[in-house]
């Protein structure tokens, strides 16, 4: 999906597809407590993935491995 496939309206305003993921990830978070720093193996152009969607991809990461987390219970 790209920009231009996201439809705008007067409800929805334009917006760039990565705000709108960016919102997605976010949504439901509450502010994190008590993280637990970590040294983590992960795929290169996974870790790149991650960062080329812009600042706060530590932050997404988490929010996949929570999701994931919460998905298998």
């Amino acid at each position: 999906m790209s920009d231009r496939d996201v439809a705008v309206s007067a409800e929805h305003p334009e917006a760039s597809l990565k705000h709108i993921v960016r919102g997605i990830a976010r949504q439901g978070l509450k502010p994190a407590s008590g993280k637990t720093s970590i040294s983590l193996r992960v795929h290169a152009e996974v870790l790149e993935w991650f960062k080329a969607q812009g600042p706060g991809y530590q932050t997404r990461i988490n929010a996949v491995l929570k999701a994931f987390k919460d998905a298998s219970v």
